[in-house]
């Protein structure tokens, strides 16, 4: 009876072992994969505070939370993802568990980051618009410094003018006080100053300034970027989704086979 119980546990154990191997297998290309994301999602975190910030944060509903929120996530991503490849090589089963129930969290955030990108677009258009009309209506304030370079800033990177086009400028603040229809210098699309008192007419205009509107620009690269980043978004948390039941299984397993080799 002895004996024929030992044989029992020694094929389920035969069984087990190879099972546990590709779990193991798997489980480390998956954190291989987690790991990468991490990294991306850290970059894009990166290059939102170092690049979009200036545009974004003319916004009115612009979260300037947003870009460390994200560097945070992916930073997270990529220390647990490197704990999850220890754990998977060492087998603790206890802590692939652990593992599995942060994967569920990451997919939730991720699935609301995805959500809120793609819902956020709309908002973000109308804000930038009402945001950038304040900022043509602080240009140039005493105390409103940041305000202006961050709109000379844009201007002179986008060459763009303007939000929708050279002549918004023509019924700010800035330009009457000039006591003429003016543009800032960085509208300028020559070296000289005398290209801030442009005439109305189109074709006079263009040989001098930047005649195209900096909102739809803008938009135009919010839409060409968010979109895209929230559904490789939504595309990722449903990938951990599939981690997070891989390590839950790999940890059941582990804690299987040491059960039976008692």
């Amino acid at each position: 009876m002895s004996s024929g119980a030992n044989k029992v546990r020694l094929d389920s154990a035969l069984s087990t072992g190879p099972v546990v191997t590709c779990m193991k297998t798997l489980m480390m290309v998956f954190n291989f994969i987690f790991w990468v994301t991490g990294v991306v999602i850290l970059a894009i975190g990166i290059w939102t505070k170092v690049d979009m910030y200036q545009y974004l944060e003319l916004s009115s509903i612009y979260q300037p939370e947003a870009p460390y929120v994200l560097i945070g996530v992916g930073a997270v991503i990529v220390l647990v993802g490197s704990i999850g490849c220890c754990c998977t090589l060492k087998g603790h089963s206890i802590l692939l568990y652990l593992f599995s129930g942060f994967l569920f969290i990451v997919f939730i955030v991720e699935l609301s980051a995805g959500i809120t990108l793609i819902v956020y677009r709309g908002k973000l258009e109308k804000g930038f618009r009402e945001g950038l009309s304040n900022a043509l209506e602080k240009y140039g304030v005493k105390g409103e410094e940041e305000i202006t370079h961050a709109v000379d800033d844009m201007q002179k990177k986008l060459v763009c003018c303007g939000i929708n086009n050279y002549t918004d400028w023509y019924k700010t603040p800035y330009s009457k006080s000039e006591g003429e229809a003016t543009v800032p210098v960085s509208c300028c699309s020559v070296a000289a100053k005398r290209c801030q008192h442009t005439s109305l007419d189109p074709h006079t205009a263009a040989k001098n300034i930047h005649t195209q509107g900096c909102h739809k620009l803008v938009v135009d690269f919010i839409n060409g970027n968010m979109g895209p980043i929230g559904g490789v978004a939504l595309g990722i948390s449903f990938f951990q989704v599939l981690g997070a039941l891989l390590a839950f299984c790999l940890a059941s397993s582990i804690t299987k086979s040491k059960y039976e080799q008692i």
